[in-house]
């Protein structure tokens, strides 16, 4: 069986096409910079060999479409017909309190998923595009979803309940969901894997840092709470999402800048975080560089961007009494080793220690990058969302 997986992030596009026989990968590649200048599509070739194709990609709807010319590309693609694949599985952001759990796709699943796009404004109208888009290109083809809130919903109602009138929550399901479940699942039972421990028996805080991005308390191998909140906006500082805000700071900018409901938030999920920040760019690569050249906007936005991730991990390691392992994973936490160094600096107490030569040598690779006197193990994870997709997708294809 092949299974192509779309995996879309705010301004990605992650795909692979697995041959599920022994999950071998026949075609892998990713789509960066979506709405932003000089746009490309990175793949890698059998040999290992990687190429970079420059497109111009406006939006998701373009991104899903130039991944599927590169896979049916005579000089690049591994297949000669779509009528090869035979299911696609897509990563999903918000579920809301109607998918728990992944499930094929039927017009009732897509209706649902578009009621849910105000709850995640970047994601699920991206993530329905590239749905449609496989309808209109492989109309017999299954798909799956696979939800990204799915594997936080064993956070306790303590956790995840707004401290608001309980009929808000009634009514209209106002509440925590969580987002980069999927994620999060596969780094947490990873680092058990690599450890040589049973996930039950482990205090794990994953933090999934790239262009979106959230922390999470897993204990017993189950969620006990996590950054992000009823949309993806909450949490740690990101990329063009301010994260955590007082809610009265944005009536206040309401008022002040005259903004609409919907304006406000278009306004704190792609005009701030590092971009509103900085000036420069959503993306930490080009902060990264600006901060090397001196730029003061860009050095304070790496300081509030760590310290931030900082205050998450500490308070983690209280609500679940304890860590024994940290991981950081997805684009920034595989590749950003300042980020690492910084968001680890001072935890000492908690018996987290970085060792800092090792971590300098660690990008997009597995590795532990703690010290050997080190209490809490600290690791970097290349995620790998795309084979829990492509499993899930098998799995719910051959019941039916």
């Amino acid at each position: 069986m092949k299974i192509l997986v779309l995996n879309c992030g705010s301004s990605s596009i992650k795909y692979k096409l697995y041959n599920m026989d022994d999950e071998s990968v026949l075609a892998q590649g990713g789509v960066e910079r979506i709405g932003l200048d000089e746009a490309f599509l990175k793949l890698t070739l059998p040999n290992g060999e990687k190429k970079t194709l420059m497109h111009d990609m406006p939006d998701h709807k373009e991104g899903v479409n130039f991944v599927f010319q590169t896979l049916l590309s005579p000089e690049y693609g591994a297949i000669k017909s779509l009528d090869e694949i035979d299911a696609v599985g897509h990563r999903i952001v918000q579920g809301g309190d109607l998918f728990e759990k992944s499930c094929l796709v039927d017009q009732k699943v897509e209706d649902g998923i578009e009621s849910l796009c105000d709850l995640a404004p970047v994601h699920n109208a991206g993530h329905l595009k590239g749905i449609r888009a496989v309808d209109h290109l492989m109309p017999t083809v299954p798909q799956v979803t696979v939800f990204d809130n799915a594997f936080h919903s064993t956070m306790p109602d303590y956790a995840y309940l707004y401290a608001v009138p309980y009929e808000l929550y009634e009514k209209y399901h106002v509440r925590r969901y969580g987002f980069h479940g999927t994620s999060h699942r596969y780094v947490s039972h990873r680092v058990a894997e690599l450890m040589g421990k049973d996930i039950k028996d482990l205090k794990i805080v994953t933090c999934h840092i790239g262009n979106g991005a959230s922390v999470a308390a897993i204990k017993d191998g189950k969620v006990m709470d996590t950054s992000m909140g009823l949309t993806p906006l909450a949490g740690v500082m990101m990329g063009s999402r301010s994260g955590d805000i007082d809610a009265s700071a944005v009536t206040y900018i309401m008022d002040k800048l005259g903004l609409k409901p919907q304006e406000m938030a278009d306004f704190l999920n792609k005009k701030s975080g590092v971009l509103g920040i900085t000036g420069i760019s959503s993306d930490m690569r080009d902060v990264e560089n600006a901060a090397k050249e001196g730029n003061e906007k860009a050095i304070l936005a790496l300081k509030m961007y760590n310290y931030r991730i900082k205050k998450y991990i500490g308070a983690y390691a209280a609500a679940m009494g304890g860590v024994d392992t940290i991981v950081f994973t997805a684009g920034v936490g595989e590749n950003q080793t300042s980020m690492r160094e910084e968001a680890c600096a001072g935890l000492e107490f908690l018996g987290i220690k970085i060792d800092k030569e090792k971590n300098a040598g660690i990008r997009g690779k597995e590795a532990e990058i703690s010290t050997p006197d080190s209490r809490v193990k600290v690791f970097v994870i290349p995620t790998d969302e795309e084979i829990v997709i492509a499993r899930d997708t098998m799995e719910l294809v051959q019941a039916k």
